[in-house]
């Protein structure tokens, strides 16, 4: 059995991609900070039959993630798929953001993605290689105002995705990224916060595919990028926007 193991797993994007991987046959261990929704969605798994293991933990702490690493080898023994996942937002007005603010979205999302992929190919490279992939954002490509400290830690995801690729490809270790656009969440939260989204046409009508994205559409893009029929892709960034970013839009 392969085994996944993904930050940030237990909410949204995460969330849906530790379900998505547990169901095509994958061993699941989850790093997140919210305890409560990353022991209901292992429930999940397990329920469906599936193995998974919860351990909570900050990706941007070396600590937590070198004890969640060590576990999930303890538990399942290898390791094949690495999913950077975790990240944060603490924008604010460009004039006004806080330098603290802007390193603690740098900390865990981009350091934290860096320290995980270091980590996990280190033991990849024991076991024969694997994969990772880095969630990154269309906001590394397009920005709306007062975003800066997001959208820096999603383009410099890019620059490292691309830079571990050759980097790691001689040790059997393929490295791409995923950049979102907008995916609605709200189904995807813990269940007490879980809500159904309500879009307008306007909403709809801005993506040529005519909808919003779903966790699911990231979900079936990383397993893609994880498996063996995608082994001739490496240092890729692909967009999944309902092709939101290609539609020129005059006021």
């Amino acid at each position: 059995m392969k085994v996944l193991a993904i930050t940030g797993g237990a909410e949204g994007i995460g969330r849906a991609t530790a379900l998505h991987f547990a169901r095509n046959g994958y061993a699941v261990s989850i790093m997140d900070p919210n305890k409560p929704a990353g022991m209901e969605i292992i429930q999940l798994i397990r329920k469906e039959g599936g193995k998974a293991q919860y351990v909570p933990g900050d990706a941007g702490s070396e600590k937590d993630i070198d004890k969640w690493l060590k576990l999930t080898l303890d538990e399942f023994d290898r390791l094949d798929v690495l999913i950077n996942n975790a990240g944060i937002g603490m924008n604010g007005p460009v004039l006004d953001l806080p330098l603290s603010s802007f390193d603690r979205v740098i900390q865990v999302g981009l350091r934290g993605t860096f320290y995980c992929s270091q980590q996990a190919a280190k033991i990849m490279e024991r076991l024969g290689g694997g994969a990772i992939v880095n969630i990154s954002s269309t906001r590394a490509l397009m920005s709306e105002e007062n975003t800066e400290a997001y959208s820096a830690s999603k383009g410099g995801i890019l620059a490292l995705t691309h830079a571990m690729a050759v980097s790691l490809g001689p040790f059997g270790i393929r490295v791409n990224a995923i950049s979102p656009g907008w995916i609605e969440t709200s189904e995807w939260k813990y269940s007490p916060n879980a809500s159904s989204p309500n879009h307008s046409d306007a909403d709809r009508l801005q993506h040529p595919v005519g909808r919003v994205g779903t966790p699911m559409d990231i979900a079936a893009a990383c397993l893609f990028l994880a498996e063996d029929t995608s082994s001739f892709i490496t240092g890729q960034n692909l967009v999944i926007d309902g092709g939101m970013t290609i539609k020129m839009i005059y006021v």
